[in-house]
């Protein structure tokens, strides 16, 4: 007998182990979710104040994408995600945010339609005028924006933000004994983000102050900054004066001790010139800092590399951390082994593509997770008591999504469980933390 997959969409059960051994039933496990003892009854009502329910009828799901101009097929492989999610095709609202009035007019679309929660958009940029327009009625947005500095108390960021991806750096070079963070990123908006994100994990950590360095775009900055911050010029000379105290040690031990008389024929034979040493061959003491953030890409990121070789900070002496991009082309990144980066876990996504796949003919993009993840999340809660609420949307034991845990948070900040990937000599990233066992989020369909 062919035993056949099981389905992709699953509702969690809970058995007792007298009633699993009495009937011999194998109980499916939800791919997005495991029951928990205080959410394993989808049919028991849960208690919460009147005045934050949502209107039983706001029962449909507004989604706010980018569905034509220059985004337009990123936003339809994350509308897919949404449908493959959602088991009533009719309980979706979707607004196209590239049509003319923007993001805004695609909300009061949403609010007239009678939305009782907002999935979208995907910018900051959007996502602040979407807030505009829903915060007068209430209505959560789950954004796909990863710019934490937008969340509010019925805005979430469900983009992978820096500080997210820093604090799980942080942590793990904390717990390996690195206590002396520093950052040298790029001049831009990105860079300041990932620099903010390392103060407070730094703070958060009862760490010291981090030492933050920005550069510009051209080599040659790149270089005498990365000099500055290291104090290449001084393990340059400390490295100088080692090597000549060890060449004066190994002659003098290969020339024996001094006999009578050779101090008046020392002085008749002409010295030799002193060997000057060629700093390249120089072995330099570690730099001020046991752990370095950057945060470049492309071929930025080549010149960082370069000048990390030639001012010898390496991985061997510092931890090297970097932002979630990496993962895209981590096969690329073979010089810089042993760094780390982060990510969601990659394995339960499989099963994801695999029905993607299946459906639509293609592979669905990293950023369609979100959609899928925040979509199965609004479809469990529109067919519960209490809807969209806050207390829905912010139960403290949080959701098991395609990648992983997360948790909403009543300021608009979301929890994930990331994991941290180790580049590889020959390219690519290892997993290298044990991913949480977090299985009491219940999210049903």
């Amino acid at each position: 007998m062919i035993e056949q997959k099981k389905p992709f969409k699953q509702n969690c059960l809970e058995l007792n182990s007298f009633m699993a051994n009495l009937l011999k039933v194998t109980i499916p496990v939800c791919l997005l979710a495991a029951c928990s003892s205080s959410h394993s009854d989808n049919n028991t009502p849960i208690t919460t104040p009147t005045q934050n329910l949502q209107q039983p009828s706001k029962k449909q799901i507004g989604l706010l994408l980018p569905l034509t101009g220059r985004n337009g097929g990123l936003g339809n492989n994350m509308l897919k995600a949404a449908r493959l999610a959602i088991d009533e095709p009719s309980a979706l609202d979707v607004h196209d945010t590239a049509e003319t009035g923007g993001a805004s007019a695609a909300a009061h679309k949403a609010i007239e339609a009678g939305d009782g929660i907002i999935l979208g958009p995907l910018t900051a940029k959007d996502t602040t005028e979407v807030a505009a327009v829903t915060g007068a009625v209430n209505i959560p947005v789950l954004s796909y924006s990863s710019n934490a500095s937008i969340a509010s108390s019925n805005v979430w960021i469900f983009g992978i933000t820096q500080n997210q991806q820093i604090e799980t750096l942080v942590k793990a070079a904390k717990n390996e004994g690195r206590m002396k963070f520093a950052a040298f990123l790029p001049d831009n908006s990105f860079g300041r983000a990932m620099a903010d994100g390392l103060i407070k994990s730094c703070s958060d950590q009862g760490l010291m102050q981090p030492t933050i360095v920005y550069h510009a775009a051209d080599l040659s900055d790149i270089t005498q900054k990365l000099k500055s911050m290291s104090n290449f010029d001084e393990r340059t000379e400390a490295a100088k004066i080692n090597s000549q105290n060890q060449n004066l040690t190994d002659t003098t031990a290969a020339n024996g001790p001094k006999e009578d008389g050779d101090s008046l024929q020392n002085e008749l034979i002409p010295s030799k010139p002193e060997k000057k040493v060629e700093t390249k061959k120089l072995k330099l003491d570690k730099p001020p800092f046991d752990a370095l953030l950057l945060a470049d890409t492309g071929l930025q990121l080549q010149s960082v590399i370069n000048a990390m070789n030639e001012v010898q900070v390496s991985t061997s002496q510092v931890r090297i951390m970097g932002p979630t991009l990496w993962s895209s082309f981590a096969g690329k990144l073979g010089k810089l082994k042993g760094a780390w980066y982060v990510a969601p876990n990659p394995v339960k996504r499989q099963e994801f593509i695999r029905q993607y796949m299946a459906r639509y003919g293609q592979t669905p993009k990293p950023l369609a997770d979100f959609t899928y993840d925040s979509a199965a999340l609004a479809n469990s809660l529109r067919k519960r008591p209490g809807g969209f609420s806050i207390e829905n949307l912010t139960r403290p034991d949080g959701f098991n999504g395609i990648d992983g845990f997360f948790a909403l948070h009543p300021d608009g900040t979301v929890k994930r469980d990331l994991q941290i990937f180790e580049i590889q000599s020959f390219g690519g990233g290892k997993m290298i933390s044990t991913p949480k066992d977090n299985t009491s989020g219940s999210m049903t369909h």
